[in-house]
C-alpha cells in the first residue's frame, strides 16, 4: 500500500482522489484503503453526516473535510476540488463512497488524463458488459443521456457516472454552481462552454445496497437541476427553444381560428385569445433567450480579458 504523498502518477503526476461521503460508515474505510493505493491523496469531504463516516475515513488515513450540514453532492465536490488545487493535484479522481465503485480501475480512469489525452475522463459503465444495471435504471440512464448529450453538445455512453477524472486545467476552469446530484450533467454543459477534451473508458459498477432515494423521485431531482443549469448555461436554447415552440403552437392554433371562421363566419374568440396568448409569450421567450446569451457572452469575453492581462 502507497504510503500518503508517496504515489506519484505517469511522469511524477501527483493524483488525489476526491470522495463526496454523506452517512457511508459501511463502506468508506475499505473505499480509501484501497484508493491509497492508487493517490498520492486521499480527500473525504464529509457533507454533513450523521455517522461515523469522518471517524472512519480519517482513521484510514484520508484527509477529512467537514460540511456542517448536508449540502449536495456538487457543494461537496467544490469543496474538494479547490483543496485538491491547493495541494497541486496534477490529475484529481472522484468516486462514490458507496462501494459502488472499484477503486482497482482508477488507473484505467486517469490513464486518459496522465498521457494528455483527455481534460474530464468519464468512466462508464455501459462500455463492455463488465456491469449488471438494474433495467429501471438503464432506460432512465438512456433518457438523461438523451436529454443531457443533445443539450450540451458533449455525447455520453453514461452522463450520470460520478467515476470521473479531470487534469490541471480542468480544476481551473470548473466550478458548479449545482449544488446537488445534478452535478455530473452540468460538467458536459461546462465541459463544451470550456472547450475541454472528454473521454470515456469502460468501468465496472456494482449496486450493493439499497438507493437512500427512491429512484423516480431522485430522477426527478437531477432533472429539474439540469434544467435549471440549461437555463443558465444555454440560455439561448432554453429560453428561445421555448418560445419558439409556443410561437409556433400559436399559429397552428391561429390557423385553427381562420379555418372556423372560414366554415361558421363566426369568431372563436376564446381560440383566438389562446393563439395571441401563445405567440406573445413565445416572442418573450425568444427575445428572453437573445438578450441573456448576449450578456453571457459579453460576461465571457470581460472574463477572458481579464484573465489574460491578469
Amino acid at each position: 500500500m502507497g504510503d500518503q504523498g508517496g504515489f506519484e502518477g505517469p511522469g511524477d503526476q501527483v493524483i488525489v482522489a476526491l470522495i463526496p461521503a454523506y452517512n457511508e460508515e459501511r463502506f468508506i474505510g475499505s473505499v480509501v484503503l484501497k484508493a491509497r493505493c492508487y493517490t498520492s491523496q486521499v480527500i473525504v469531504v464529509d457533507d454533513g453526516s450523521s455517522d461515523a463516516t469522518a471517524e472512519i475515513a480519517e482513521a484510514a488515513g484520508a484527509q477529512v473535510v467537514r460540511h456542517n450540514q448536508n449540502r449536495g453532492k456538487g457543494a461537496a465536490l467544490n469543496t474538494g476540488l479547490q483543496i485538491a488545487c491547493q495541494l497541486g493535484a496534477d490529475v484529481v479522481v472522484t468516486f462514490d463512497a458507496d462501494g459502488q465503485h472499484l477503486p482497482e480501475e482508477l488507473p484505467r480512469v486517469i490513464l486518459p488524463v496522465c498521457n494528455g489525452e483527455a481534460d474530464l475522463v468519464v468512466g462508464s459503465r455501459y462500455i463492455g458488459t463488465t456491469s449488471q444495471v438494474p433495467l429501471h435504471r438503464v432506460w432512465g440512464h438512456r433518457l438523461f443521456n438523451f436529454l443531457v448529450n443533445g443539450l450540451s453538445g458533449v455525447a455520453l455512453s453514461d452522463s450520470q457516472s460520478g467515476f470521473r477524472a479531470f487534469s490541471r486545467s480542468a480544476l481551473q476552469s470548473l466550478s458548479f454552481s449545482s449544488a446537488g446530484f445534478a452535478v455530473e450533467s452540468e460538467m458536459q454543459l461546462l465541459a463544451r462552454t470550456h472547450d475541454l477534451t472528454v473521454k470515456e473508458v469502460p468501468i465496472t459498477i456494482r449496486y450493493q445496497d439499497r438507493p437512500k432515494r427512491p429512484v423516480i423521485h431522485h430522477g426527478l431531482i437531477v432533472l429539474n437541476g439540469f434544467l435549471r443549469q440549461v437555463g443558465q448555461h444555454r440560455p439561448l436554447l432554453f429560453f428561445g427553444g421555448m418560445g419558439m415552440l409556443m410561437m409556433f403552437a400559436g399559429l397552428v392554433w391561429g390557423v385553427v381560428v381562420i379555418d372556423l371562421f372560414t366554415q361558421r363566419h363566426e369568431l372563436a374568440v376564446g381560440y383566438a385569445l389562446i393563439s395571441i396568448f401563445l405567440v406573445i409569450v413565445g416572442s418573450i421567450g425568444c427575445s428572453t433567450g437573445i438578450i441573456l446569451h448576449s450578456i453571457r457572452a459579453l460576461l465571457f469575453d470581460w472574463l477572458r480579458q481579464f484573465l489574460d492581462k491578469k
